[in-house]
């Protein structure tokens, strides 16, 4: 029988899914391995072919594919270790990574110092040409002066090139022909293109996706590499693919040549899985919570689509570098349940952002760690049984746990120990939901109208807590909740993204002009389809449309009905989209206000599987454990009812206090709360009392 395999490599934990051909699941986690994450990955094989009783090579030998997401790219730029980049640009215009867009968080806080550009001054050149909005040609190439360009490129030992010019996504003639003398001059030095990687406006936002390609360029590639090495010596034969930010998956040896697509690669794939199970939901608004042992990372589903933004940093807004990419829009914080609580000079508790991680990792993993965590609380609260730890493959510390909560935290503060365990997850608890905010109510998105979908190995251990404090009625956990963004992975498409600026006002409508961009668009689509995507299930392409009111700054993304324009009514349809568009984003639009087009869009996405959640397979343990005390924060300790996850029956209901337990997760049901399997296999608790 075959398998699919999808691997999410986190800071603390490698998530592992395997899908039979059936659609029976099963879930894997290994320790991730920071300095090498391709042995994480091995390892959590490893470990499923254990469970399956086979040897490595023979259970690897069945695979047909294997999904990859990873954080190696976005590790790569936050730890310096990318490419040393050149960036060439127009001449008269050196500083267009410098001076960026201009924003500042604290305009008048002026001990922040600067950001310094992504690629530095002295490593950016000018080139003689110039390139008008038109597409004509201002200022020829002078192809003698990049070739002087290139030599010195040589001299300081430049590992990667990023070439954005003016208008270049109108007419690429000469960034094609830069293109060409890079090859000739610099054999094997890699580069990008800006009309080939992002072909859109917005001068900064094209130069720095441009740069930050090209210098992941050599790291991706050799990652890329070594993973499809490793994975053939251990004996897979199947098919490789990488998870996008966009919320897809490119084949490996692809996406090595465009890496800029794995920033976000993991945190993408979460709504992607919540939008699956949480189909049939009621709510029009999915909140989702992914929570591993480093970052609790939220995203939204939205009448059925994944909201993306271009407006993607690699930190704080304004004070990094922006990807200007279209990605899903993710906001991820440091908190997890590795996240080290600690008290400051002043008396102050603080839970992260700083995490314990996979080395050493929490204090009751008996590893090293010596600083309390949110899991060393869940476990001092009697959240998490020492005792079942991945299903009692990993026996936890818990007197090292208490220990160290006592010493670092209750004893500054003047407290109780379960008194510092409960300010512990309270903390955490109100960061999440912070963070949460910023995602719906700063975008006119009403929580209390929205499902709460908690997923990640810590999710349960608050999640009835979060959905309180936002106010939702209702918490999906899904069956494979645990591995929320593998078992996205497992069922998305294969997907390319093609884009292509034309601008046009919908009071004088070019149809021609846009319908002529739209066909070759679909034609490309197409292409993907018959080649990576060859013999597909299904393909789709959606499209859309860049568009903002006459003369307005920012352009918003706006869904197409057609694939190109044929009658009047179907641009009045566009205007009106656009409208209630602008509505749901900023709460006000202009109805009577004309709009205008930047650039156009069309994603293929070709269903590589059934594109259904799979189903763990059924546990014939009893539901119920033996009940165990719990404490609860301004209830003390209670005897609680503990669950079975796995084995619960489709429509069993039970009552909190309880808690609900898996091989992976620990799922609080607070007192008053109430909770379900439904037909999908979810945990479908309802919060309020």
């Amino acid at each position: 029988m075959g398998l699919r395999f999808a691997v999410d490599t986190g800071g603390t934990f490698t998530d592992l899914m395997v899908a039979t051909t059936d659609g029976v699941l099963s879930m894997h986690k290994a320790s991730t391995t920071p300095a090498d994450p391709v042995a994480g990955v091995i390892d959590s094989l490893r470990l499923a072919a254990q469970a399956a009783g086979e040897d490595l090579g023979l259970y690897l030998g069945r695979g047909e594919l294997l999904v990859h997401g990873t954080t190696h790219a976005i590790n790569a730029i936050v730890t310096g270790s990318t490419a040393r980049t050149a960036f060439l640009t127009t001449q008269g215009h050196p500083d267009t990574l410098v001076f960026r867009e201009g924003g500042r968080i604290e305009p008048f806080n002026f001990t922040i110092p600067y950001t310094e550009p992504y690629v530095p001054r002295a490593l950016t050149f000018e080139v003689p040409e110039r390139v008008t909005v038109s597409g004509a040609v201002r200022t020829p190439l002078n192809e003698a002066a990049v070739v002087a360009i290139l030599e010195r490129l040589k001299a300081v030992n430049i590992e990667a090139v990023g070439v954005a010019f003016l208008w270049s996504v109108v007419n690429p003639a000469h960034e094609l022909a830069v293109g060409a003398l890079i090859e000739k001059h610099l054999p094997g030095i890699p580069y990008t293109l800006s009309h080939r990687i992002n072909p859109s406006i917005r001068e900064y936002r094209r130069a720095s996706s441009t740069c930050i390609d090209a210098s992941l360029k050599p790291v991706m590639g050799a990652y890329m590499r070594g993973l499809e090495r490793r994975l053939r010596e251990a004996g897979f034969r199947g098919r490789v693919l990488v998870v996008t930010s966009q919320g897809g998956v490119m084949d490996a040896s692809h996406v090595a040549d465009a890496p800029v697509h794995l920033i976000n690669s993991g945190p993408s794939m979460a709504p992607v899985a919540a939008k699956a199970y949480g189909a049939d939901d009621a709510a029009e608004t999915l909140i989702v919570g992914d929570t591993g042992g480093t970052t609790f990372d939220i995203s939204l589903v939205r009448r059925g689509r994944i909201p993306r933004s271009r407006e993607t940093w690699l930190g704080q807004p304004f004070r990094s570098h922006m990807t200007g990419m279209p990605s899903v829009d993710v906001k991820s914080i440091g908190a997890g349940g590795g996240s080290i609580a600690w008290v400051d000079a002043g008396g102050l508790l603080h839970v992260g952002p700083k995490s314990a991680g996979a080395v050493p990792g929490p204090v009751c993993y008996g590893r090293g760690g010596t600083q309390p965590t949110l899991t060393d609380a869940a476990v001092a609260l009697g959240f998490i049984d020492a005792e079942f730890f991945l299903g009692g493959k990993m026996a936890l510390d818990k007197a090292g746990a208490l220990d160290a909560i006592r010493r670092h935290v209750a004893a500054p503060l003047g407290k109780s120990l379960e008194e510092a365990a409960d300010a512990i997850v309270s903390l955490a608890t109100e960061h999440m939901v912070q963070a949460i905010m910023d995602i719906t109510v700063n975008q006119g998105i009403d929580p209390t109208q929205a499902t709460f979908v908690a997923g990640g190995g810590a999710a349960g251990l608050n999640c009835v807590a979060i959905a309180r404090r936002l106010g939702c009625r209702r918490v999906l956990v899904t069956e494979a909740g645990a591995a929320l963004a593998a078992s996205g992975a497992l069922i998305s498409d294969l997907t390319a993204q093609q884009q292509a600026v034309f601008h046009t006002r919908s009071e004088a409508f070019d149809s021609a002009g846009v319908n002529k961009v739209l066909a070759s668009l679909k034609a490309a689509c197409e292409a993907f389809a018959a080649g990576p995507g060859a013999g597909a299930q299904a393909v789709e392409i959606d499209w859309s449309t860049e568009a903002r009111y006459t003369d307005q700054a920012w352009e918003i993304d706006v869904p197409l009905r057609i694939p190109s324009f044929e009658h009047p009514e179907q641009v009045e349809a566009l205007v009106e989209d656009f409208h209630q568009m602008h509505q749901d984003i900023f709460a006000i639009s202009d109805p009577n206000a004309a709009i205008e087009t930047v650039s156009w869009n069309a994603e293929v996405r070709c269903r590589l599987g059934s594109g259904v959640p799979g189903r763990l397979a059924k546990d014939a343990r009893s539901p119920k454990l033996a009940p165990r005390p719990v404490h609860f924060l301004g209830r003390g300790w209670i005897e609680a009812e503990v669950w079975r996850l796995e084995a619960i029956a489709e429509g069993q209901e039970l009552s909190g206090p309880a808690i609900v337990e898996s091989d992976f997760t620990s799922i609080v049901i607070d007192p008053g709360a109430r909770a379900w399997r439904d037909s999908a296999g979810n945990l479908v608790i309802n919060v309020q009392s």
